[in-house]
């Protein structure tokens, strides 16, 4: 059977809160085949689940829709506004994060019998405010966080519209010479700007792998900084890198400043993200000046994880 792939999701956020609509949030996604080649003016079927707490959580709402591509292979649907499998979208308590989207698409959707050869799960780092605000509830009070906090074995490099969510940088680097990853010669086509997890799954899981930047911050495990000891740490995509540098001066003082001497704040210097550029090459991100570049999989540069909370 011909297997397909997505080239590229983006989730785009919209939230419609009235007494005769149903709360919603847009998705959109370019569909491909194994040839790389747009898959267009096509029916296809979706299956959207919504998990909670980890790319392999629970399944909190389930739902089922068969949306047509248009000439450049591009799907937008509705979240919320397909057919029912369990679960209720309105309920969603967004304050219980972090949530993951998972898509299951049939590209021949109707063939009679479904089968879903594309899978992807992203994580939803932001959440539109008009849905939170409705499902929080009382747990609005909950006392927001902030850039530059040391909190969650690390510092809050960026937080979301609600100050409950985010992204933490470790307090250390892990590595100030490791090659993006041992496979520099097979490109991976999974991986993206912004979902830095995604990314990391994806390196790790590639045959033939054995190390990388990637895998460093898999492994790693913050015991000695913060309250806590979290083992979900990924390697930063170059937009999640760009928000670290966005907010270098806070994150620079709370890790030069936390009383600990093993700390290691920011370097100026390349670190590497888990955006992968094609085949030979991959995204990197300048601390010296705040850009990113490319560089061949092989060249050694400093690693630095990061986790969503």
């Amino acid at each position: 059977m011909k297997q397909f792939f997505t080239f590229l999701f983006a989730i785009l956020f919209s939230s419609i809160v009235s007494a005769q609509t149903p709360d919603m949030m847009s998705y959109q996604a370019v569909v491909r085949n194994n040839s790389n080649s747009l898959i267009t003016n096509t029916q296809v079927t979706m299956q959207i689940s919504i998990l909670q707490g980890s790319m392999t959580g629970t399944p909190v709402y389930v739902e089922t829709q068969t949306p047509n591509t248009n000439e450049n292979g591009l799907v937008s649907i509705q979240i919320g506004n397909g057919t029912l499998v369990s679960g209720n979208f309105s309920a969603i308590n967004w304050a219980n994060g972090p949530y993951f989207i998972k898509t299951e698409t049939d590209p021949d959707g109707s063939n009679g019998g479904i089968q879903y050869t594309i899978s992807g799960t992203s994580q939803l780092l932001s959440v539109p405010y008009a849905l939170y605000a409705k499902a929080a509830g009382s747990t609005a009070s909950t006392p927001a966080h902030y850039v530059g906090e040391l909190y969650g074995g690390g510092v809050v490099a960026w937080v979301d519209n609600t100050g409950l969510h985010g992204l933490i940088v470790s307090m250390v680097d892990l590595s100030t010479a490791q090659a993006w990853s041992n496979v520099t010669g097979t490109a991976i086509n999974t991986t993206n700007d912004w979902s830095g997890g995604t990314n990391t799954t994806a390196i790790t899981g590639q045959s033939g792998h054995t190390g990388s930047a990637a895998k460093l911050c898999a492994d790693y495990s913050n015991t000695n900084y913060g309250t806590g000891v979290y083992t979900d740490w990924y390697l930063p995509s170059v937009a999640e890198l760009n928000q670290v540098w966005n907010n270098f001066y806070e994150i620079q003082k709370a890790l030069t400043n936390d009383g600990n001497t093993a700390t290691t704040p920011l370097v100026r210097t390349y670190y590497w993200s888990s955006s992968e550029y094609y085949t030979y090459e991959a995204w990197f991100y300048s601390f010296f000046y705040g850009y990113s570049y490319t560089y061949g999989k092989y060249y050694t540069l400093y690693v630095r994880a990061v986790r969503a909370f």
